[in-house]
């Protein structure tokens, strides 16, 4: 027996939309499930090799385990995850997120996919830590994730049909250490009232934006005051790369989720690539090394048999 899954990158926040958007984005991750053998084993390929742990504190292997936890049943001895990773570690493009739902996925789909999408969803979220990145890679394309009465609500927001067809978006991810923990310790516990409106606002015009695939209307909905001020000084030569993505063509740029990634929006472009390459020279020209790619918005994660 034999599951096959994929997983999509994420952008969490999507600028203004703090903890609440997000949007999928073509750059996955992959893991092989199988069931042999009297071991569990798992390897990885790709980003992370190396880096990952291969034992029990492996991310997909934990969050598969929790799967078999909530039928009440243990994690068999003879599973076997091979993964091979497109995404990069501590980007903030959604690969612990990404890994949460390869093991809640891969680990479903091997007990006969007992669990409901939403089990599915909260339990994944509930191995990350937080849905914003969870909901778009699960879900695909663009998402609002919001606390309710019994855990999570997750509403799938529209997007034009022709953003959904190019590789109009730039991600660049600078070598730069910087987790999600260390980005949450810089914001805030209080915010002004002012800015608190500012970005509820904003919100809103960025999903309109999507909706209509207005790229002027994306341009004015794509601005922050309640994370982006205090975590780009954590990042060296990213004042200077969002400004080059602007003067390359995109229309909107800023942090992906919590950084060092940064994603830029190009709409007038069919590959956004020419916007990756300028973003990734200007953290060079700060002494930064930095990769980029151009992707699209993705749809959601995939389960095949194999």
């Amino acid at each position: 027996m034999m599951s096959i899954v994929r997983v999509p990158a994420s952008c969490g926040n999507v600028g203004p939309g703090f903890d609440v958007l997000g949007l999928a984005l073509d750059l996955w991750n992959t893991a092989v499930f199988t069931l042999e053998g009297d071991r569990w084993e798992i390897t990885v390929q790709g980003e992370g090799a190396g880096r990952l742990p291969v034992d029990e504190s492996n991310l997909v292997l934990r969050a598969a385990r929790r799967v078999w936890e909530a039928v009440g049943k243990p994690l068999p001895r003879g599973l076997r995850v091979r993964c091979e990773n497109g995404i990069p570690l501590q980007s903030g493009l959604g690969s612990s997120g990404s890994a949460a739902l390869l093991g809640v996925l891969g680990g479903n789909a091997v007990l006969g996919n007992p669990l409901a999408p939403a089990e599915v969803f909260a339990l994944a979220a509930e191995v990350e830590g937080h849905p914003d990145n969870v909901a778009p890679s699960l879900y695909g394309g663009l998402t609002a994730s919001v606390a309710a009465e019994r855990g999570w609500h997750v509403q799938s927001l529209p997007v034009a049909e022709a953003w959904r067809r190019r590789r109009w978006i730039a991600v660049v991810v600078p070598a730069v250490s910087l987790s999600t923990e260390a980005s949450r310790r810089v914001l805030p516990a209080e915010v002004p009232m002012a800015d608190a409106v500012f970005n509820i606002g904003h919100s809103v015009l960025v999903a309109e934006a999507f909706r209509r695939g207005e790229a002027d209307l994306l341009a004015l909905a794509f601005q922050d005051r309640l994370h982006q001020p205090y975590r780009l000084p954590l990042i060296p030569g990213a004042e200077a790369a969002l400004a080059a993505a602007l003067q390359a063509g995109a229309v909107a740029a800023g942090l992906s989720g919590a950084g060092p990634g940064l994603i830029a929006f190009a709409p007038h472009f069919d590959d956004a690539t020419p916007v990756a390459e300028a973003m990734a020279a200007a953290f060079r020209e700060s002494g930064v090394a930095a990769r980029g790619w151009a992707v699209g918005v993705a749809g959601g994660a995939e389960v095949k048999p194999g």
